[in-house]
């Protein structure tokens, strides 16, 4: 971080600016992913396709919006890292995001080809802006602090999060009440929202946070773009000696496979089993208020246990979860699953992007939450796919869950492979050498 940012700004003042980041971009996660544009996207945009084909495109539409994002992420990152302007990449994408999420609204009754564009462009947006986001993690935080102020980070988005999305429901149930025409009126304008919203809250991480430092490495190419590639290339012939890091990524990418599948498919696999849409939507809202708490409460379990026990812990949890989510049949039930997601979903994550971020040399932390962000984003796709094939194949969703299972145990085992002492003294010893 520079020295003029340091002196101008306190610690603590620094860390909260940062954080009010994921307070501003969660908004697009919880109104624009989860819950308001999917069944806008199959009730008005693709109104005139035929029978399931509007799910179909959907599906596809988040997949090309996630593999687009996943494929060039390292390559981005090293860019950033070589140019030293992560901040400059994380302004660029936030504003690709925020400017085609508020576009949204002009989509009408069958523009479903507009309405998927819009989104995959915003989701490009919004995914290329974390890789930036998470990168300066290991610069602003203090090692030993790097637990708390990820989790802080989780906090803020579920709580900024949720205080939108709740808006909006309110917005799209009552708009007469709050002086709006019409419930499709009031679609089109949390889709503004959520713009205006992320826009206004990323501020005080462009005024507060600076732009960290770069190892000076005359042996790369002038190019930024090359140099990118170089770069990506260099780790990959270099990979044994990151290979703590990558064992980690490894564990990460197939645990974090099970909570994506949770995350994705527990309001449809609720829809199946016959839970109202009330329910859903409310157990969905308390999840994003449950997180709160707890994702601070995990920071000061990481600080009592440890980083790895106490993600073991969010993964058995996950484990139980998956368990009683096979067995359920009510309402309750999916609201007492929600609050127990509530419990883990925030902690697990941030404990994995700090440890992550602990074993990573700071000159190369965009390429290489570049490949932490690749890793999340395969994570997206292949369990759905897991969890899809297998309920298509016996013939019950039920049975899907067993997947989801699967993934907990074995990312949880080969968490236990990781040595982290090790991938953080090699990350050190890189920061030494750079004079970082």
């Amino acid at each position: 971080m520079s020295a003029q940012t340091q002196a101008r700004y306190s610690y603590r003042q620094i860390i909260n600016a940062w954080c009010m980041y994921d307070w501003a971009n969660s908004a697009f996660a919880t109104t624009i992913m989860a819950a308001v544009l999917p069944p806008f996207f199959a009730s008005v945009a693709a109104s005139t396709l035929p029978g399931n084909v509007a799910t179909a495109y959907w599906a596809y539409t988040s997949a090309i919006a996630l593999l687009l994002v996943a494929v060039a992420a390292p390559f981005l990152g090293a860019i950033a890292d070589h140019s030293g302007s992560k901040k400059r990449f994380l302004a660029f994408f936030a504003a690709l995001g925020i400017l085609f999420t508020i576009l949204l609204f002009f989509v009408g009754e069958g523009d479903w080809l507009m309405c998927a564009i819009f989104y995959v462009v915003a989701e490009i947006g919004f995914s290329g802006s974390i890789i930036f986001y998470d990168s300066l993690l290991p610069h602003i935080a203090r090692p030993d602090d790097i637990d708390q102020v990820s989790t802080r980070g989780y906090a803020f988005g579920y709580l900024g999060g949720g205080i939108l999305l709740a808006i909006n429901l309110a917005m799209i149930m009552f708009p007469q009440r709050l002086g709006i025409p019409s419930t499709d009126l009031a679609v089109r304008l949390s889709f503004v929202s959520v713009g205006i919203w992320w826009a206004v809250f990323a501020i005080p991480l462009f005024r507060r946070v600076g732009e960290p430092p770069t190892a000076a490495v005359p042996q790369e190419a002038t190019n930024p773009l090359r140099a990118g590639f170089q770069r990506v290339a260099h780790t990959f012939r270099d990979i044994r000696r990151y290979s703590e890091l990558f064992k980690f990524l490894l564990a990460f990418w197939i645990y974090n496979d099970g909570i994506g599948t949770i995350i994705k498919l527990a309001t449809i696999y609720g829809t199946e089993i016959g839970i109202g849409q009330t329910d859903l939507i409310g157990a969905l809202l308390m999840t994003q208020f449950v997180g709160v708490p707890f994702s601070l409460l995990f920071g000061r379990l990481a600080r009592r246990l440890g980083t790895k026990p106490s993600i073991y812990v969010a993964l058995a949890v996950y484990t139980l979860i998956s368990i009683l989510g096979y067995l359920m049949t009510r309402a309750w039930q999916f609201w007492m699953l929600a609050g127990l997601v509530g419990l883990v979903q925030g902690g697990s994550q941030a404990l994995s992007r700090s440890l992550y971020g602990a074993m990573t040399p700071k000159a190369k932390t965009g390429e290489f939450y570049g490949f932490y962000d690749m890793s999340s984003k395969f994570a997206g796709i292949v369990g759905p796919l897991v969890f899809g094939l297998l309920a298509q194949l016996t013939g019950s969703s039920r049975n899907g869950i067993v997947s989801v299972i699967a993934f907990f145990v074995i990312g949880g085992l080969l968490l236990t492979l990781v040595n982290e002492k090790e991938g953080i003294r090699v990350a050190r010893e890189e920061d030494a050498a750079a004079g970082l």
